[in-house]
């Protein structure tokens, strides 16, 4: 039987096999050992500085601080724009288990309106980047107390302080402040392009309209930071470091709240606007528009009812009528055209022109008709301007021609921005051949010269624009910007901010503005005056322009108008009138437009007196007007 036989172990081989493979297995974890000693020390010493940083992110963050709003001023230091202490609801998304449920108990908590729930979803679609999305704006004190008793039902809500724009006048001043509103992606857009983003970075409001907008870089002021510790879920421990805002700067506007209230309550619930200037520096001492609007409704947010209200009404609340609407000037730019024909010798001071109720030209079988049906007679610059005098201005304007008219009137500032600082203006029209190529791809006809020559036609002015042609005629051709603005800085101590001159009107002669200027206080002064019943026994000398324009024209073969009774509200004549006083060193330009009254003498001449009395009356009187206008407003709210 053979066994097999068991091979000799070769115990050197087996012993140089174990050393080759406890080197291998060495060397492995030295290299290990090594590469964890070699990324130990780039932690730990080479990358030191960025993961401590890194680390110190995850529990130190920068918050910024948003600026308290620079405040506004009258004139006389009534302030027309504050910043009130306000509450909101607050939510951090990160630390609310189930969002929509605590919107829902929030809602029926505070009894909120059910489209709070949507606006915030909107905030927070577009703001994901902020820990904390509003939830509500403007809490009275009850909800804050309400919720404070509930606040442990709510994990992640909190209530937080903060100021807010309230604007204590309401509506009085709303088309020269404007208002302020939420931030919105157009907003963002041109605060990116220009740069801003950043100082915007916890504001929550910007101007939107009026003085609000155009100042806004001076009225924001600049941002500030805080440096705090935060735990895991991103709420404040405490702050590391504060650096403070930077609060806007104050202005101070030449508006005067005394004029301010004159004007509405002579506009009362008519359709209008009026506009006060300083006749020498171009200072805007009322401009108000009616109606007008609450612009609180907008600092929070304005509900979707409010702004249809205010959309769709009739009578157009949402528009500067002052500076955006657009009326014939009619009669009250009957001086200018007579300085024109004056500084162009179709007329001199003497001449006088046959007035039997109507001008025709020849070849044209219409009559264009004076307002007074057998005529004014025989007629001077002089009288045609104080009785207005329509068919002495045909004969004037058929001479003139559109196009000296229109050159000359474009210097009045007519058919252009004033320049006035608010966006909201509009240039209106002169119209001329150009124009009515360009719109009607039509020629000018003689007849419409003649409209031009009266303030109809294609013709339209704004309030402003008025106000400051009137100015240029007073001060016999010395013109001023108009400008809202007054100073800048410290209530105690602002830095007033100089007139914006701009070349005056040199060329016409001295003789040429003494016969305008008497046939504008002949407006007042002459029994015939249309003007003189309104302003018979003031206490100082004035001088000023009636203007009755036409919505529906009169018919080509009489000129009897209708009792206004007769006539449907939307078709009845514009009321318009400028003036200055006092006569012989001109103070105040006043220029307003009332529609759908009537005459211009009947309708706005009086509201010109008012307001001119008011100026012109000493503080006590002043005072007491004042208490009663506030009087008759309480009465009619009760």
């Amino acid at each position: 039987m053979n066994r097999k036989r068991v091979p000799i172990r070769n115990h050197q081989a087996e012993a140089a096999l174990f050393s080759r493979r406890a080197f291998v297995s060495i060397g492995i974890v030295f290299v290990v050992f090594a590469i964890l000693l070699a990324n130990l020390y780039s932690l730990q010493v080479t990358s030191f500085a960025e993961f401590q940083t890194r680390s110190n992110s995850n529990r130190i963050t920068v918050l910024p601080v948003a600026p308290n709003r620079g405040l506004i001023y009258d004139r006389n230091g009534v302030l027309l724009a504050d910043n009130i202490p306000v509450y909101s609801l607050e939510i951090s998304p990160l630390e609310v288990r189930n969002l929509a449920e605590t919107l829902t108990r929030l809602q029926q908590l505070l009894d909120l309106p059910d489209a709070i729930i949507t606006d915030f979803n909107t905030r927070l679609r577009q703001h994901r980047r902020f820990p904390n999305i509003t939830f509500a704006d403007d809490l009275s004190e009850e909800q804050v107390a309400l919720f404070a008793t509930h606040q442990h039902h709510f994990p992640g809500v909190t209530i937080e302080g903060r100021l807010q724009r309230f604007y204590p006048h309401r509506d009085l001043f709303t088309h020269a402040l404007g208002y302020v509103g939420r931030i919105n992606q157009q907003d963002v857009q041109r605060l990116r392009e220009q740069e801003r983003y950043a100082n915007y970075a916890a504001t929550r409001t910007i101007g939107k309209l009026g003085i609000e907008r155009q100042y806004e870089m001076d009225l924001h002021g600049v941002v500030g930071y805080q440096t705090v510790e935060v735990n895991n879920r991103g709420r404040v421990v405490r702050t590391l470091d504060f650096t403070p805002p930077q609060p806007g700067t104050d202005i101070h506007l030449e508006l005067d709240i005394g004029l301010q209230q004159i004007a509405r309550d002579q506009l009362q619930n008519r359709r209008g606007a009026i506009v006060v200037l300083d006749a020498n520096t171009g200072g805007v001492l009322a401009l108000y528009s009616n109606p007008s609007y609450d612009p609180n409704l907008f600092v929070s947010g304005i509900s979707t009812v409010d702004y249809r209200g205010l959309l769709n009404n009739p009578a157009n609340p949402l528009i500067n009528r002052a500076t955006q609407g657009r009326y014939p000037p009619a009669s009250t730019i009957k001086p200018h055209l007579g300085l024109l024909a004056l500084h162009e010798g179709v007329i001199t001071a003497e001449t006088r022109i046959w007035d039997p109720g109507y001008f025709a030209l020849e070849g044209v079988s219409r009559r264009f008709r004076d307002w007074r049906p057998h005529g004014h007679g025989w007629v001077t610059i002089t009288k045609a301007i104080a009785e207005s005098c329509n068919v002495f201005y045909y004969d004037v304007a058929h001479q003139l021609g559109i196009d000296r008219i229109a050159t000359f009137m474009r210097e009045f500032g007519f058919g252009e921005q004033t320049g006035i600082d608010i966006r909201e203006e509009n240039a209106a029209i002169m119209p001329d051949r150009g124009w009515k190529r360009a719109r009607f791809n039509e020629p000018w006809y003689a007849g419409e010269t003649l409209s031009v020559g009266i303030g109809q036609s294609f013709w339209t002015v704004t309030p402003l624009q008025l106000a400051y042609s009137t100015s240029i005629l007073a001060t016999k051709g010395e013109r001023h910007t108009p400008r809202l603005l007054r100073a800048i800085g410290d209530r105690h101590d602002p830095e007033f901010v100089p007139p914006r001159a701009l070349p005056p009107l040199s060329q016409v002669a001295p003789e040429h503005w003494a016969t305008i200027h008497k046939g504008m206080e002949e407006v007042i002064t002459s029994r015939q005056g249309t003007a003189w019943t309104a302003f018979r026994s003031a206490p100082y000398r004035a001088a000023g322009k009636t203007g009755t324009a036409q919505v529906v024209r009169l018919s080509d073969e009489t000129n009897e108008r209708p009792d206004i009774e007769d006539v449907e509200e939307r078709f009845r004549d514009n009321a318009t009138y400028v003036g200055y006083a006092p006569a012989e060193s001109p103070e105040i330009v006043v220029a307003l437009a009332i529609e759908n009254v009537g005459g211009g003498g009947r309708n706005a001449a009086p509201v010109a007196r008012a307001i001119m009395d008011y100026y012109f009356a000493d503080p006590e009187q002043r005072q007491l007007k004042l208490l009663e206008i506030q009087q008759r407003r309480m009465n009619a709210n009760d």
